[in-house]
């Protein structure tokens, strides 16, 4: 079943919509919980906290074209605040890792204007991935977005390992540079 008929069913309230995004995108979206949380039971109830919020987000929402970004979206901010509930005090060593990483490129305010410049850096962050080639683009989202580690990376592409922690060190240099000519300074 294609996405559109998928989100057909959520329109029109029927409840196998949800068995369906879970047939197709169920192993792919606790693994995204799964890469943040580091367990599988915990992943599991994101996954599903994950079909509730879909739900209820469609309508008003339809991402006919787009039905995995939008659930994949939802469980990565699930198992993100379930990260941050559960360990105050003690935070995952990966989450902080990457945090890091990709916090000395993007600038971070604390005042109201964040949410008016969260679009527009949005749409250059967009941009940079879009100058980037396939194998950069891949590489960057895979360790940003899905929180793989580098040797999932170097599995998944067949690379040295040497070059995929190479790309994503001069990826974050370009992408640093490229928010700065956009007036984004970290």
């Amino acid at each position: 079943m294609d996405d559109s008929q998928i989100v057909e069913l959520y329109l029109s309230r029927d409840e196998s919509a949800i068995t369906q995004t879970s047939q197709k995108y169920g192993s792919k979206l606790r693994r995204i919980a799964r890469n943040v949380l580091s367990d599988t039971e915990t992943s599991e109830e994101c996954e599903n906290d994950a079909y509730l919020r879909t739900w209820n987000l469609i309508p008003p929402n339809e991402p006919r074209t787009y039905l995995f970004s939008f659930v994949g979206k939802i469980v990565r901010h699930l198992a993100i605040d379930r990260l941050r509930h559960e360990g105050r005090q003690k935070r995952s060593a990966l989450y902080c890792e990457l945090t890091d990483e990709i916090q000395e490129c993007i600038p971070g305010r604390s005042d109201v204007s964040q949410e008016y410049d969260a679009k527009e850096l949005s749409e250059w962050i967009n941009s940079f991935l879009d100058s980037c080639s396939d194998e950069q683009r891949n590489i960057f989202v895979r360790r940003y977005w899905y929180f793989d580690s580098v040797t999932e990376i170097c599995e998944k592409y067949s690379l040295p390992q040497s070059k995929v922690k190479t790309t994503l060190f001069r990826m974050r240099e370009k992408l640093k540079k490229h928010l700065a000519d956009g007036g984004f300074t970290a």
